[in-house]
């Protein structure tokens, strides 16, 4: 069974292009991945990553509102019982911020510039004792 991916804009922002390279990437390494499309509450994110069944929930935001936001989205899937699933972010977020969305649950941080190549083969070692996808799926 493959592993399954959300991939998420949390809150008002209105770019998802990097959101979508990232869900093709992961697409092509074998994974299911879900995408939720723009301007959903934290609530609504969790609610979908709870119905279906995801292993990992992946946030994007350029906004400036990640400290905000992605630390909902976990406390929100707490609020579920779905504390098992993995969640990870990209976007405009300052190195500074990291360290406060490491200790919030989010890890890692993919920033600009970070070659798909990185983020499928995470997905490989992070998933690899369950259900990693199969490589050149």
């Amino acid at each position: 069974m493959p592993v399954r991916i959300l991939i998420a804009k949390p809150g008002l922002d209105g770019h998802d292009r990097g959101a979508k390279v990232v869900a093709r990437a992961l697409r092509d390494a074998g994974c299911e991945v879900i995408y939720t499309g723009l301007h959903h509450t934290p609530a609504q994110i969790a609610e979908v990553a709870v119905q279906e069944d995801v292993d990992g929930v992946g946030l994007s935001a350029l906004s400036g509102a990640h400290l905000t936001l992605f630390p909902a989205v976990v406390d929100e899937l707490g609020r579920r019982n779905a504390n098992d699933i993995v969640v990870f972010g990209g976007g405009i977020i300052p190195d500074g911020d990291k360290p406060v969305l490491e200790a919030a649950g989010i890890s890692p941080i993919f920033g600009p510039g970070t070659s798909l190549d990185d983020i499928q083969a995470w997905v490989r070692t992070q998933f690899s004792d369950t259900k990693a996808p199969e490589e050149g799926t």
